[in-house]
């Protein structure tokens, strides 16, 4: 069995270096205090993998300040915003690699001021392919900006070809569509997606107030949740025609805890803007109209304020960590149990317990479902 797992990433964005400053910072927490640190993580080990075993051999872009740069220094350039969790981290060999253009870069970007500005590399996309072989890369996690259909499938066709998982945590729909899912499994490649799932975010706060109007016999007749941020993920997005997929992963993630779908026009979902100054930050205005005992009405109003990027990376290691765990034990296909917990749009939804159980006996060396 691999001591390492060796990670493929594409899209160098703040994602990409929230995970990246996170693996390292762990890593040298365990071994400075000689304890495993947990703070942040769901899980410190799962299996025989900790956070600081998940190494980054191979790198994708297409952003002409970051292709070119060694991971180290890529995951620092512009436009990333995301606060430091560990500045500088060790140097790093592996070099950020141009990948295909296609649909990777909304067409307004190139308007905005230097700070956001998103244009690409003048320099020809390799083979992604072949750059993932000759890394030994076992699993891609896919950063790419939402709205990348073309380009995620590119990526998708080259860990199928060179043999490597896919976690896809952007609302592009593969391991959720029977088609990819199939190819995965017909190769028996284990993949986890669609759409990350934050740690404590706007989706999993959402369902959880949802289920709790289920569970608590209460009915909600209505309800909304605008996001605001200021990264380069709500510039992208402000390219309405990008957003059909995301509107889609995050009202059904919420929808799929009630036994009765509510009325579109009785649901709103989904990014309301782009706001520069706060750069990383994402803030969720959420209300809930329902009705509870004896039809009297009732109302939920929350705001949340999250660090975006950071809030999903301790997800990511642990949907990375079970995928290299289902490689290990030569298990295939979309992995059902940490999809559901780790993904907005899963190829099956289940109450967020469930999941968490679900991936609990998957750790423990169960059978995956």
């Amino acid at each position: 069995m691999p001591k390492c797992i060796r990670l493929a990433v594409n899209g160098v964005g703040n994602c990409a270096s929230s995970l990246i400053q996170g693996l390292a910072y762990y890593d040298l927490e365990n071994r400075k205090n000689h304890h495993e640190e947990s703070l942040g993580l769901m899980h410190y080990r799962i299996g025989p993998y900790a956070p600081g075993d998940i190494k980054v051999v191979a790198a994708f872009d297409i952003d002409r300040r970051k292709v070119g740069q060694t991971v180290d220094k890529a995951i620092f350039a512009a436009p990333n915003c995301t606060k430091d969790i560990m500045r500088p981290i060790p140097r790093s060999k592996v070099k950020v690699q141009m990948a295909p253009v296609l649909d990777g870069v909304a067409e307004h970007m190139k308007d905005y001021p230097e700070a956001q500005r998103f244009e690409p590399a003048k320099v020809k996309p390799v083979n992604m392919a072949k750059v993932l072989k000759d890394s030994g890369a076992a699993i891609l996690v896919n950063y790419l900006p939402v709205g990348s259909q073309r380009a995620t499938e590119a990526v998708v066709a080259a860990c199928l070809e060179a043999g490597v998982s896919l976690v896809n945590c952007i609302p592009v729909f593969i391991v959720s569509n029977a088609k990819w899912a199939g190819e995965f499994a017909k190769r028996n490649i284990p993949c986890v997606g669609d759409d990350i799932k934050a740690q404590i975010g706007a989706t999993i706060l959402h369902r959880t107030l949802t289920r709790l109007f289920v569970e608590r016999g209460a009915a909600l007749d209505a309800t909304y949740q605008l996001n605001v941020g200021g990264n380069t993920d709500f510039l992208n997005m402000l390219k309405r025609e990008r957003l059909a997929s995301k509107k889609i992963s995050k009202t059904e993630a919420v929808q799929s805890q009630l036994p009765v779908p509510l009325p579109a026009d009785q649901v709103h979902i989904g990014p309301a803007d782009y706001v520069p100054w706060i750069k990383d930050q994402k803030i969720c205005f959420l209300r809930m109209e329902g009705r509870g005992f004896g039809g009297i009405p009732l109302h939920i109003e929350a705001r949340l304020s999250v660090e975006d990027s950071p809030n999903s990376a301790g997800v990511a290691i642990d949907a990375i960590r079970c995928c290299q765990v289902a490689r290990d034990r030569k298990v295939g296909g979309p992995l059902t149990s940490i999809a559901a917990y780790t993904m907005k749009h899963p190829p099956r939804q289940f109450t967020d317990n469930e999941a968490r159980q679900m991936v609990e006996e998957f750790i423990s060396n169960e059978r995956e479902r």
